[in-house]
């Protein structure tokens, strides 16, 4: 009769993965590959080289965790390390994390003395953040100078100072004896997209001509750059004497247009065990809003993972696809906030604790983040960072 289930085992097999989220009330977790980040760190470095490699690991290492992928990032080749927010700088700090950290964006005057105390490179671009600075580098004992960047907006039109004003700003921190001008940097809007090279061009080109200005008044900041990711693939001459990696630390290519410029390896998983089993009679539909149907009697089974941990709910509608037992198989109806649904076909012995595989490899298989920015219209950089931090990580390599 349709409507009718009869439940499969529930009882966890032997060898199952029910010991992998270890601290957590679930069974699902994120993996992380220390080595895999150590590993693109060095290809990185060893394409910017003679530039020195700044890896870039805001957002909390775009989801991977800020301090053990610093800790990889800098064993791997990395010198420096980049964020955007002052907490984010003096977390790395707190954690022993002693390497050059450059704050992005200029920040506000109330935590500037923070940044200084933390030992921070502030960016800096307005005369009330260059006052900021002077001031919160006035605060800290022990009358070092403090080192900050200046920024050029050359076309990405974000934050940084205009072309015409960087002279001035540049002078303000020149004249300050408690600042120190160690950086000019500019950001590229779409080194990543071929198409755009004439642009890229362009903002390259102002970001010398400013160089030149500055140096014509005896300004000369002891580095330059303006390569980030995509640049360093695209644009050896972006690459000046320091390079900002992102994403291509964490193993993908900037853009699709991008790949396979660089051998670089994806560094995190994202993994569960199959919670609930039951068998389902063809015409059932399945989850919210009952737009899945199945078309034959089929084994259904439940994932403890859902749109809270950054899988989005329309991602059965997309084609989303995990790995079970080596095999790719359709994610069933809505994606619900706490846990999805695969359809595992009529024949399948599935059953509870077996490992699932959303992002991640599994024999033969394979599915990345990539994979599910082409079939939700987005990018990498978003579905790593979207992997919420109630998603216990779990960290291989790198000496964990």
């Amino acid at each position: 009769m349709a409507g009718r289930f009869r439940p499969l085992c529930t009882r966890k097999r032997e060898g199952s993965v029910a010991e992998s989220a270890v601290g957590s009330s679930r069974l699902a977790w994120a993996e992380v590959d220390l080595d895999a980040i150590a590993a693109n760190c060095s290809v990185l470095a060893g394409l910017a080289r003679p530039a020195a490699l700044c890896a870039v690991v805001k957002a909390g290492a775009y989801g991977h965790g800020a301090v053990p992928v610093a800790r990889a990032a800098l064993a791997g080749g990395a010198t420096w390390l980049a964020v955007a927010l002052v907490e984010e700088g003096i977390a790395l700090r707190e954690a022993g994390v002693e390497a050059p950290i450059l704050l992005l964006s200029e920040p506000p005057p109330e935590v500037m003395e923070a940044a200084a105390a933390g030992d921070l490179t502030p960016t800096v671009y307005t005369a009330g953040g260059i006052e900021a600075a002077r001031k919160a580098a006035a605060a800290v004992p022990g009358g070092a100078p403090l080192r900050v960047h200046v920024k050029v907006d050359t076309g990405m039109h974000r934050v940084g100072a205009d072309p015409d004003d960087v002279l001035a700003v540049a002078l303000a921190v020149d004249d300050a004896a408690e600042l120190h001008l160690e950086g000019l940097w500019t950001h590229l809007a779409a080194a990543d997209e071929p198409h755009h090279d004439e642009f890229t061009a362009g903002q390259l080109r102002r970001f010398a001509e400013v160089r030149h200005r500055l140096a014509a008044t005896g300004i000369r900041p002891d580095l330059v750059h303006a390569a980030n990711s995509s640049a360093l693939l695209a644009h050896p001459g972006a690459r000046n004497n320091l390079v900002r990696c992102g994403i291509t630390a964490y193993g993908y290519p900037p853009s699709p247009a991008l790949a396979g410029r660089a051998e670089l390896r994806p560094a995190m998983s994202l993994k569960a065990g199959v919670s609930f089993v039951r068998r389902l009679s063809a015409g059932e539909r399945v989850s919210y809003g009952l737009q899945y149907q199945l078309d034959a009697d089929s084994v259904v089974a439940t994932v403890p993972l859902g749109y809270a941990d950054g899988v989005p709910r329309r991602f059965s509608a997309m084609g989303g696809q995990a790995l079970i037992g080596g095999r790719r198989l359709p994610i069933a109806g809505r994606v619900t906030m706490d846990q999805l649904l695969v359809d595992c076909g009529p024949d399948s012995g599935v059953a509870a604790g077996d490992e699932v595989v959303l992002l991640g490899r599994q024999g033969d298989e394979r599915i990345d983040a990539a994979e599910w920015a082409e079939r939700l219209g987005t990018v990498p950089y978003e579905i790593l960072c979207a992997i919420s931090t109630r998603v216990p990580r779990r960290y291989l390599g790198g000496g964990s």
